[in-house]
């Protein structure tokens, strides 16, 4: 990952660092919900409009897409932290933003993700945890028992070598940062964070990425399965020349 993925409008590329964006990966859209690629790099949400956030940047889409001047409703119902890319859900509407939001407070939303992670890991298993969010240093840390939030993920192997393994992660619970503390937490840290203890750079990102997410549609009622597809320089398997200040 060397800079911010992004849709050019026919196919997916790598911007440099710092570039700015303005077009919009689109994977399933209606009348009440908005699926996207939020690139690694883009913040989901920002303090105002103008910060070229990836809700600023479906509101635009909406407007010059659908022809609507003024302002447009997109409510913003979950969050990837900035590193991450992936599927994120939005919605059109209020009542597809109020009852998304109960599914996802509700724990019924299937959310599955791809890491790197440093290291081999021999088995497939779950991580159950208590973690608690540290404002002032802005990361999370696993707490002993009784302390914090409950934290819990499943994770299966996918592949693996004698530097890293790539895995498919399944968390059934939301907390800040729960997937990047939990494997750091466990001696395997997500290639490129350095945040919790990494020892290499991915400009740009993490080697973690949100491929899919299962919802119930909030009006039709049936059930909704939107992947993201793998960015171009998806960092599996580990390239050799990887080392602590990056691909050299």
């Amino acid at each position: 990952m060397t800079g911010i993925v992004w849709w050019d409008g026919q196919r997916m590329s790598t911007l440099p660092v710092g570039s700015a964006v303005s077009d919009l990966l689109v994977l399933y859209e209606d009348n009440h919900v908005l699926a996207v690629f939020k690139p690694p790099g883009l913040l989901s949400q920002g303090p105002g409009e103008g910060h070229n956030t990836i809700l600023d940047i479906a509101r635009a889409w909406v407007r010059r897409s659908h022809h609507k001047p003024g302002n447009v409703f997109i409510g913003l119902i979950h969050r990837l932290d900035r590193p991450v890319g992936g599927v994120l859900i939005l919605a059109k509407t209020s009542k597809a933003a109020a009852r998304l939001s109960e599914q996802f407070r509700a724990g019924s939303v299937r959310k599955v993700y791809h890491a790197v992670v440093e290291g081999r890991i021999a088995n497939s298993g779950t991580f159950n945890n208590r973690v608690e969010r540290h404002g002032q240093h802005r990361r999370s840390r696993v707490m002993p028992a009784g302390e914090g939030q409950h934290a819990l993920l499943d994770y299966r192997i996918l592949e693996g070598d004698a530097r890293a393994t790539l895995l498919e992660v399944r968390p059934h619970t939301g907390r800040t940062h729960q997937i990047r503390v939990q494997l750091a937490h466990a001696g395997h840290p997500i290639v490129g964070d350095v945040k919790y203890g990494s020892r290499f750079r991915l400009p740009g990102g993490i080697a973690l990425f949100a491929k899919e997410i299962a919802f119930v549609h909030p009006t039709r009622e049936v059930e909704m399965d939107i992947h993201a597809p793998t960015p171009p320089d998806w960092p599996w398997p580990l390239p050799p020349s990887l080392g602590r200040r990056g691909i050299q």
